[in-house]
């Protein structure tokens, strides 16, 4: 879309309706909206999925907030890091030769 058709939309709509992406190359509209399903199920915005780094089997913790739902994106736990580093193998040997011991 040419600049001079982004700034003659842009003009039309009120001032708290004038954002921009953050590449200037796409209009948004700051109050985005999306309808609950019969589920509780609702679809989150693409520019905000890609702005969040949303994909299919993101976490969100949700949490009412002053009469707003609040979702956070839970960032995943390393289950092993606790336990990096702490194997030892029997007499000091490298997995290599200890693999070749075992197998004999």
């Amino acid at each position: 879309m040419p600049d001079s058709r982004v700034r003659t939309l842009n003009s039309r709509l009120p001032k708290s309706a004038r954002v921009l992406d953050l590449f200037g190359k796409k209009l948004y509209f700051k109050g985005m909206k999306s309808i609950v399903s019969e589920k509780g199920q609702v679809t989150i915005p693409k520019a905000c999925r890609d702005r969040l780094g949303l994909h299919a089997g993101s976490v969100l913790d949700f949490e009412a907030r002053d009469g707003k739902l609040v979702a956070v994106k839970r960032q995943p736990e390393d289950v092993f890091r606790k336990w990096r580093g702490k194997g030892r193998l029997p007499g000091g040997l490298s997995v290599d030769r200890y693999l070749d011991k075992v197998r004999g």
